[in-house]
């Protein structure tokens, strides 16, 4: 029998004290109070993190390795939406992600991608109706229905749309939302779609970008999932919700990329939560306790007969976590992990052939300006401007000067011409980046200086069928994600070191955004407002319609 003494903070009755907890074969058997005061200088025993909203994807690791890089920081589970490999595989993507899963001591939960493709006006790969994500939702390795992105469907009362929340209800389980910018009368209605009443189940929504939006949503049911990732950071705007509404919040980070993830995860929002003045009980419900009550994971909260899943922190102002232990396995110490690495294997679907520079020019149009993504640091959102690029022999060019590259979305399926417009607030000064995650179908996205240069990085994506590049000259670097063009199979750190690297390479080409990469793989979602590209052309989020190719 393991034993393990600290100072047990009890979330629910809000107090300290000093005890011993034992534990075997997984589970809490005994815990004795030693003494009622905490204890100077003893570490505190918490329950393990939970990331309520995570794209495993996006952090290009398959599951074991995002594990062994998460409980490092004190995770001990995730909340996982396999949407994105879903679009590149379908059901064999959402297997593939349980399997992986499978193999360490993690406690992964994913639900059922309910927008497989997100929308009909870009290619995936795959496409889960409304009798797939019904299969799906009778597993129990399956937790919920994944966000409901097609929120006009919702409000518009789309047969299929509503026969997937109905799946999900019947099943007992509760419904993730999408709802970006929605406010008053249409919060409600969305949120009444959503949620099963009957059971008290209630939708969820992490896509608030203001204080006032997600009020709204609370007010009208839903629980707030509080948003930092590497591109899309909420945390700010948000975080004073968590004094009125602590049984109601939740902290997630939707998308991490790897160099993030090593740097840390939920902890990371519990200390800057505190260091904001919020209560710590409130701050540890949140990170800790509600998922779990919502979501009825199978994850232990410091009882008798709980599951063994619990983390010692060195205090409650930073949450340095020093040992975590899942079922009552070591699997973390002092900054180390304890899950061994080991071999994955691959799916995909990549089908295109390699590209010629011309394959990007862009005629004069004759029109007085062209639509330009606005990109915004820190947001998925963008602005739609009309600017007027630089000319040159009859086609429009990419204007450093003024910040106005052109960006491209490559069909990643079969041959078909690219899309093309212009995006601002990239930086680039020389070379070009690209990638094939793209949300939500994950074609090939990237934006250059020039036409050569965009089309070496298009075509280093294409040689390795999924990737991450990035061209400056004669320089020439790609992460590979042999994964559904998705993920690496290799050791999280070594994919971490190398992210890093080429992330450090684009930001020396002149890019300004704090994840230029990240940044770029939403320029394709075009569930999120206001200027997006598909592969099939520009497309306008708040219309939810195709837009002209000319301004």
């Amino acid at each position: 029998m393991k034993q393990v003494k600290g100072n047990l903070v009890d979330i629910k009755q809000r107090k300290i004290c000093f005890a011993m907890l034992e534990f075997d074969e997984g589970h809490i058997n005994r815990i004795t109070v030693l003494d009622d005061r905490e204890i100077s200088g003893e570490p505190y025993i918490i329950p393990g993190f939970i990331d309520s909203h995570v794209h495993i994807e996006s952090s290009m690791l398959v599951p074991a390795e995002f594990a062994r890089l998460a409980v490092v920081h004190g995770t001990v589970g995730t909340v996982s939406d396999p949407h994105e490999i879903a679009n590149v595989c379908g059901m064999e993507g959402v297997q593939y992600m349980i399997d992986n899963g499978k193999t360490v001591p993690f406690k992964f939960n994913f639900g059922a991608p309910s927008c497989v493709p997100a929308t009909d006006f870009e290619t995936a790969g795959a496409r889960l109706g409304v009798q797939e994500v019904d299969a799906l939702l009778q597993h129990p390795e399956i937790r919920y229905l994944s966000e409901m992105m097609n929120f006009p469907g919702v409000l518009a009362g789309d047969a299929d749309v509503l026969e997937k929340i109905k799946a999900a209800h019947w099943a007992g389980k509760p419904v993730d939302g999408h709802a970006p910018g929605l406010r008053g009368e249409e919060a409600r209605r969305y949120a009444a779609a959503i949620a099963d009443e009957v059971a008290g189940l209630p939708g969820t929504d992490h896509e608030c970008f203001t204080k006032e939006e997600a009020l709204d949503k609370l007010k009208a049911g839903m629980k707030i999932l509080i948003r930092e990732g590497s591109a899309a950071k909420n945390f700010e705007a948000l975080i004073d919700l968590l004094k009125d509404y602590p049984d109601a919040i939740m902290f997630c980070s939707d998308d991490k990329h790897p160099d993030s993830l090593e740097a840390g995860h939920i902890n990371q929002l519990c200390a800057r939560a505190v260091a904001k003045g919020m209560d710590v009980f409130h701050v540890l419900q949140a990170a800790c306790v509600n998922p779990v009550l919502h979501y009825k994971l199978d994850v232990g909260l410091l009882k008798a007969g709980d599951p063994a899943d619990l983390v010692l922190v060195k205090d409650l102002l930073y949450f340095k976590p020093l040992k975590t232990f899942i079922n009552g396995l070591l699997v973390a110490t002092e900054g180390k992990t304890l899950i061994r690495a080991s071999p994955a294997p691959v799916i995909n679907h990549f089908n295109c052939p390699l590209s010629t520079s011309l394959d990007f020019r862009m005629p004069v149009t004759g029109s007085p300006g062209v639509p330009v993504i606005e990109a915004l640091d820190g947001q998925l959102i963008t602005n739609h401007l009309i600017m007027q690029p630089r000319l040159e022999e009859g086609y429009y060019i990419s204007d450093p000067d003024q910040d106005l590259l052109k960006i491209t979305v490559v069909n990643r399926y079969y041959k078909a011409a690219p899309a093309l417009t212009f995006v601002k607030n990239f930086g680039l000064k020389r070379g070009a980046m690209a990638s094939s995650v793209a949300h939500d179908s994950h074609n090939i996205i990237a934006v250059g200086v020039d036409d050569e240069s965009l089309c070496r990085a298009v075509n280093l994506v294409i040689a390795e069928k999924g990737g991450v590049a990035a061209v400056d000259g004669g320089q020439e670097a790609i992460v590979p994600l042999p994964v559904a063009g998705l993920m690496s199979n290799a050791d999280g750190y070594q994919v971490a070191a190398a992210y890093t690297a080429i992330d450090q390479m684009v930001k020396d080409m002149g890019a300004t955004l704090s994840a230029p990469f990240m940044t770029l793989s939403f320029m394709a979602l075009l569930v999120i407002p206001a200027l997006k590209l598909s592969d099939k052309g520009l497309f306008d989020g708040q219309k939810f319609e195709f837009v002209a190719s000319e301004g």
